[in-house]
Protein backbone atom coordinates (compact mmCIF):
# COMPACT_ATOMS: atom_id res chain seq x y z
CA UNK A 1 0.00 0.00 0.00
CA UNK A 2 1.23 3.26 -1.01
CA UNK A 3 0.40 5.35 1.78
CA UNK A 4 1.51 8.65 0.50
CA UNK A 5 -1.26 8.37 -1.80
CA UNK A 6 -3.79 9.00 0.65
CA UNK A 7 -6.51 11.84 0.05
CA UNK A 8 -9.73 13.42 1.57
CA UNK A 9 -12.74 11.50 0.19
CA UNK A 10 -16.01 12.70 1.46
CA UNK A 11 -17.31 14.71 5.78
CA UNK A 12 -20.35 13.40 7.23
CA UNK A 13 -22.15 15.41 10.40
CA UNK A 14 -24.93 12.65 10.70
CA UNK A 15 -24.80 8.91 10.51
CA UNK A 16 -28.20 8.74 8.56
CA UNK A 17 -26.15 10.55 5.51
CA UNK A 18 -23.35 7.73 5.48
CA UNK A 19 -24.22 5.67 2.74
CA UNK A 20 -23.24 1.67 2.62
CA UNK A 21 -19.89 0.52 1.53
CA UNK A 22 -18.36 -2.85 1.51
CA UNK A 23 -14.92 -1.57 1.19
CA UNK A 24 -12.73 -2.14 3.70
CA UNK A 25 -12.39 0.33 6.16
CA UNK A 26 -9.89 1.39 9.14
CA UNK A 27 -11.17 3.60 12.03
CA UNK A 28 -9.10 5.95 14.07
CA UNK A 29 -10.89 7.09 17.75
CA UNK A 30 -9.52 8.83 20.28
CA UNK A 31 -11.05 11.74 22.75
CA UNK A 32 -10.28 15.08 22.10
CA UNK A 33 -7.08 16.33 21.98
CA UNK A 34 -5.35 12.86 21.54
CA UNK A 35 -3.38 14.11 18.29
CA UNK A 36 -5.50 11.97 16.20
CA UNK A 37 -5.20 14.14 13.12
CA UNK A 38 -1.57 14.53 13.60
CA UNK A 39 -0.99 10.89 13.83
CA UNK A 40 -3.38 10.51 10.85
CA UNK A 41 -0.82 12.93 9.20
CA UNK A 42 2.52 11.36 10.12
CA UNK A 43 1.22 7.77 9.03
CA UNK A 44 0.62 8.93 5.93
CA UNK A 45 3.38 11.30 5.59
CA UNK A 46 1.38 14.37 4.52
CA UNK A 47 1.16 18.06 6.53
CA UNK A 48 -2.14 18.21 6.34
CA UNK A 49 -4.87 15.15 4.87
CA UNK A 50 -6.12 15.93 8.31
CA UNK A 51 -6.75 19.08 9.58
CA UNK A 52 -5.23 19.99 13.10
CA UNK A 53 -6.91 22.57 14.76
CA UNK A 54 -5.82 24.56 18.28
CA UNK A 55 -9.24 23.90 19.24
CA UNK A 56 -9.88 20.62 20.96
CA UNK A 57 -13.07 19.38 20.08
CA UNK A 58 -13.35 20.86 16.14
CA UNK A 59 -13.25 17.53 14.14
CA UNK A 60 -17.41 17.71 14.39
CA UNK A 61 -17.81 15.29 11.56
CA UNK A 62 -17.09 11.58 10.46
CA UNK A 63 -13.86 12.30 7.85
CA UNK A 64 -13.58 9.66 5.08
CA UNK A 65 -10.12 9.33 3.28
CA UNK A 66 -9.07 6.34 0.64
CA UNK A 67 -5.70 5.02 -0.16
CA UNK A 68 -5.93 2.20 -2.89
CA UNK A 69 -8.66 0.08 -1.76
CA UNK A 70 -9.00 0.81 1.37
CA UNK A 71 -11.54 3.57 3.22
CA UNK A 72 -9.72 5.02 6.59
CA UNK A 73 -12.41 6.99 9.13
CA UNK A 74 -11.77 9.84 11.71
CA UNK A 75 -14.24 9.73 13.98
CA UNK A 76 -15.37 12.88 16.09
CA UNK A 77 -13.27 13.05 19.59
CA UNK A 78 -14.70 12.51 22.46
CA UNK A 79 -14.96 14.11 25.43
CA UNK A 80 -14.48 17.36 24.82
CA UNK A 81 -16.96 19.38 27.87
CA UNK A 82 -16.88 23.04 25.82
CA UNK A 83 -19.75 22.56 23.84
CA UNK A 84 -23.00 22.38 23.75
CA UNK A 85 -24.83 19.29 25.34
CA UNK A 86 -26.43 18.86 21.85
CA UNK A 87 -23.51 19.00 19.75
CA UNK A 88 -22.49 16.38 22.76
CA UNK A 89 -25.25 14.50 21.38
CA UNK A 90 -25.08 14.86 17.90
CA UNK A 91 -21.00 13.57 17.86
CA UNK A 92 -22.19 10.37 20.45
CA UNK A 93 -25.07 9.09 17.91
CA UNK A 94 -22.29 10.00 14.82
CA UNK A 95 -20.21 7.66 16.23
CA UNK A 96 -22.45 5.02 17.53
CA UNK A 97 -24.33 5.44 14.18
CA UNK A 98 -21.38 4.35 12.57
CA UNK A 99 -20.35 1.16 14.41
CA UNK A 100 -24.22 0.48 14.40
CA UNK A 101 -24.34 0.18 10.57
CA UNK A 102 -22.98 -3.36 8.61
CA UNK A 103 -19.74 -2.37 7.22
CA UNK A 104 -16.74 -4.08 6.30
CA UNK A 105 -14.89 -2.52 9.51
CA UNK A 106 -11.38 -4.55 9.89
CA UNK A 107 -9.61 -2.34 12.42
CA UNK A 108 -9.78 0.07 14.81
CA UNK A 109 -6.95 1.67 15.90
CA UNK A 110 -7.84 3.27 19.59
CA UNK A 111 -5.71 6.42 20.78
CA UNK A 112 -4.77 7.31 24.32
CA UNK A 113 -2.80 10.05 25.95
CA UNK A 114 0.52 8.03 26.69
CA UNK A 115 1.09 10.87 29.46
CA UNK A 116 -2.11 10.13 31.47
CA UNK A 117 -4.74 7.03 32.81
CA UNK A 118 -6.97 6.08 29.77
CA UNK A 119 -10.55 8.19 30.80
CA UNK A 120 -13.43 7.10 31.59
CA UNK A 121 -14.04 7.31 28.19
CA UNK A 122 -11.63 5.86 26.75
CA UNK A 123 -12.26 2.75 28.89
CA UNK A 124 -15.70 2.80 27.53
CA UNK A 125 -14.74 2.33 23.98
CA UNK A 126 -12.51 -0.03 24.81
CA UNK A 127 -15.00 -2.04 26.65
CA UNK A 128 -17.43 -1.20 23.46
CA UNK A 129 -15.18 -2.75 21.08
CA UNK A 130 -14.64 -5.67 23.60
CA UNK A 131 -18.45 -6.26 23.62
CA UNK A 132 -18.73 -6.10 19.75
CA UNK A 133 -15.64 -7.97 18.79
CA UNK A 134 -13.91 -5.11 16.82
CA UNK A 135 -10.58 -6.09 16.32
CA UNK A 136 -8.38 -2.98 17.88
CA UNK A 137 -5.05 -1.97 18.51
CA UNK A 138 -4.15 0.89 21.29
CA UNK A 139 -1.66 3.85 20.07
CA UNK A 140 -0.69 5.62 23.06
CA UNK A 141 0.41 9.34 21.64
CA UNK A 142 2.52 12.00 22.47
CA UNK A 143 4.98 9.33 23.85
CA UNK A 144 7.73 12.78 23.23
CA UNK A 145 6.69 13.59 26.05
CA UNK A 146 7.88 11.51 28.49
CA UNK A 147 11.02 10.58 28.91
CA UNK A 148 12.43 6.54 28.79
CA UNK A 149 11.59 5.59 32.23
CA UNK A 150 8.25 7.51 32.36
CA UNK A 151 7.10 5.62 29.05
CA UNK A 152 8.40 2.21 30.55
CA UNK A 153 6.36 3.08 33.60
CA UNK A 154 2.78 3.71 31.36
CA UNK A 155 3.85 0.92 29.11
CA UNK A 156 4.39 -1.45 32.08
CA UNK A 157 0.87 0.42 34.00
CA UNK A 158 -1.86 0.72 30.60
CA UNK A 159 -2.18 -3.40 30.75
CA UNK A 160 -3.57 -3.17 33.79
CA UNK A 161 -5.50 -0.18 33.82
CA UNK A 162 -7.49 -1.96 30.40
CA UNK A 163 -9.62 -4.84 30.23
CA UNK A 164 -7.89 -7.55 28.64
CA UNK A 165 -4.36 -5.22 28.78
CA UNK A 166 -2.04 -8.63 28.88
CA UNK A 167 -4.14 -9.32 25.05
CA UNK A 168 -4.11 -6.31 23.30
CA UNK A 169 -1.48 -4.50 20.74
CA UNK A 170 -0.59 -1.41 22.69
CA UNK A 171 2.33 1.07 20.70
CA UNK A 172 3.64 3.68 22.00
CA UNK A 173 3.80 6.69 18.85
CA UNK A 174 5.15 9.95 18.59
CA UNK A 175 3.83 12.65 16.06
CA UNK A 176 6.82 14.07 16.20
CA UNK A 177 9.44 12.17 16.37
CA UNK A 178 7.91 9.08 14.43
CA UNK A 179 8.08 6.41 17.20
CA UNK A 180 5.83 3.50 16.38
CA UNK A 181 4.99 4.87 12.89
CA UNK A 182 6.31 2.11 11.01
CA UNK A 183 4.83 -0.74 13.45
CA UNK A 184 1.07 1.08 12.75
CA UNK A 185 2.03 0.89 9.46
CA UNK A 186 2.26 -2.83 9.06
CA UNK A 187 -0.31 -3.73 10.88
CA UNK A 188 -2.57 -1.46 8.73
CA UNK A 189 -0.85 -3.45 5.77
CA UNK A 190 -1.35 -6.91 7.45
CA UNK A 191 -4.76 -6.27 8.08
CA UNK A 192 -5.65 -4.85 4.52
CA UNK A 193 -3.87 -7.79 2.79
CA UNK A 194 -5.58 -10.06 4.90
CA UNK A 195 -9.24 -8.65 4.31
CA UNK A 196 -8.83 -8.33 0.79
CA UNK A 197 -7.67 -12.40 0.68
CA UNK A 198 -10.98 -13.14 2.60
CA UNK A 199 -13.32 -11.10 0.41
CA UNK A 200 -11.46 -12.62 -2.99
CA UNK A 201 -12.54 -16.22 -1.29
CA UNK A 202 -15.81 -15.33 -0.79
CA UNK A 203 -16.45 -14.30 -4.10
CA UNK A 204 -14.63 -17.46 -5.36
CA UNK A 205 -16.51 -19.53 -3.43
CA UNK A 206 -20.33 -17.40 -4.70
CA UNK A 207 -19.03 -17.86 -7.94
CA UNK A 208 -18.50 -21.76 -7.47
CA UNK A 209 -22.08 -21.43 -6.12
CA UNK A 210 -23.24 -19.85 -9.00
CA UNK A 211 -21.97 -21.99 -11.76
CA UNK A 212 -23.17 -25.90 -9.37
CA UNK A 213 -26.61 -23.87 -9.87
CA UNK A 214 -26.51 -23.59 -12.76
CA UNK A 215 -25.32 -26.89 -13.89
CA UNK A 216 -28.32 -28.05 -11.98
CA UNK A 217 -30.98 -25.81 -14.01
CA UNK A 218 -29.42 -27.30 -17.03
CA UNK A 219 -29.72 -31.08 -15.84
CA UNK A 220 -33.54 -29.90 -14.84
CA UNK A 221 -33.92 -29.13 -18.37
CA UNK A 222 -32.79 -32.24 -19.75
Amino acid sequence: MDFTKAEFSVSYGLSKQIPENDKIEIAFAGRSNVGKSSAINKIFNRKSLARVSCVPGKTATINFYKADYINFVDLPGYGYAKVAKSEMQRWSELIEGYFNQDRNLQLVIQLVDMRHKPSKLDLQMIGFLIEREIPFIIVMTKSDKLNKTQTAQRMGSIRSEIPYGDEITIIPFSSETGEGVEEVKEIITQVAVEATNADLMQEDDEEGENLVDGDEDIDNVH
